[in-house]
């Protein structure tokens, strides 16, 4: 069960619901329909035994903080963030805040390399940390991606997987961390970090990632809350022996709407800082997004027009963090209460 439970933001209300927790040690096709089931009804799940080595989470914890760590002039080094590269506050290109510092990176080794030069005093040492994580973290999303087009029946069942190692891959990987409370910051003028109340500051607005599939580790502090819809926010619990997967709008465009985009947002709500590593799995630009045929029928036809992922990021871009994205794509207005 989920315990956190900090003051809601306004009206909001906050429930304690039982996360899905999924064991990839399992196997069979009964994992696959628990990932299916998750993916339907939340959107969103954990999953342990997941075969990510510890010492390659480790090693990207310690370059992380390592970073985070450093003094604003330094850190400033790496950015500003267009889109990749170091970046505070900011979040995209219209106006979103946050109280959230961040490195973004294309998942490309050389393009990591050299981004890593501006970022480290070891730049080898962390490029290649940052590498071996990628590599282990997108077996993982693939091994995944797999199991949801086994348990929907799709006959080929690395439709999914096969967009996110394409060699033109447009997948990208997020450091973000969010500063402790007021008390144990610098909060001089000089300071990135300035706040002016305690509580449940927005580290990262409510949003969906438009992306395939997110997998996303955290430090053992809590922030992460996924919306159930109507206000309904549920405060996910930390877990240093899991990953937690949310499904995007790719996928959800892909699932003809079976599976669910989960809404979610991070808070600066504890005694210390937080950091979350998260992987973005994404197609190539010019892929084509469609729906397998195994998931359209004459009772459930095509939910959304078929679209490229250069096109939707466009899309993505032109628009607030907090703004529904895929409504734009369908094929007909009349189908929204079908999603």
């Amino acid at each position: 069960m989920v315990v956190a439970s900090p003051t809601p933001i306004g009206s909001e209300k906050l429930i304690a619901v039982e996360v899905p927790i999924i064991d990839l040690a399992a196997r069979g096709p009964k994992v696959a329909e628990l990932i299916v089931k998750a993916s339907q009804e939340y959107g969103f799940f954990k999953v342990i035994n997941h075969g990510v080595p510890e010492d390659v989470i480790r090693k990207m914890e310690e370059e992380s903080f390592n970073f985070f760590g450093k003094p604003d002039s330094e850190k400033k080094k790496a950015g500003p963030a267009q889109p990749f590269g170091y970046g505070c506050k900011n979040i995209g290109f219209n106006g979103d805040m946050g109280e959230v510092e961040y490195l973004l990176f294309n998942t490309n080794p050389h393009c990591i390399s050299q981004r890593s030069e501006t970022i480290s005093n070891d730049p080898t040492k962390f490029s290649s940390a940052v590498s071996g994580y990628i590599r282990a973290v997108t077996d993982l999303a693939c091994e995944i991606l797999d199991l949801m087009a086994e348990g929907l029946w799709v006959q080929n069942t690395s439709v999914f997987s096969s967009l996110i190692t394409h060699l033109d891959s447009d997948s990208v990987f997020r450091l973000n961390h969010y500063p402790p409370p007021l008390k144990d910051r610098d909060t001089s003028p000089s300071s990135s970090f300035q706040i002016h109340h305690q509580g449940n500051n927005i580290g990262f607005g409510e949003h969906s990632d438009p992306q395939i599939l997110t997998i996303l580790r955290s430090n053992d502090v809590g922030g992460l809350q996924i919306c159930l819809g109507d206000g309904v926010w549920v405060p996910v619990p930390p877990d240093p022996t899991s990953f937690c997967v949310n499904v995007g709008d790719l996928l959800q465009a892909m699932t003809n709407g079976r599976f669910v985009s989960v809404r979610h947002r991070a808070l600066t709500n504890s005694d210390k800082p937080r950091m979350s590593m998260a992987f973005f799995g994404a197609p190539p630009p010019h892929a084509l997004i469609t729906s397998p045929p195994e998931v359209v029928t004459p009772e459930r036809p095509s939910l959304y027009r078929p679209f490229t992922w250069a096109e939707y990021k466009e899309i993505t871009y032109s628009l607030r963090l907090g703004d529904s994205r895929l409504n734009l794509f369908k094929a007909c207005p009349d189908k929204e209460a079908q999603e």
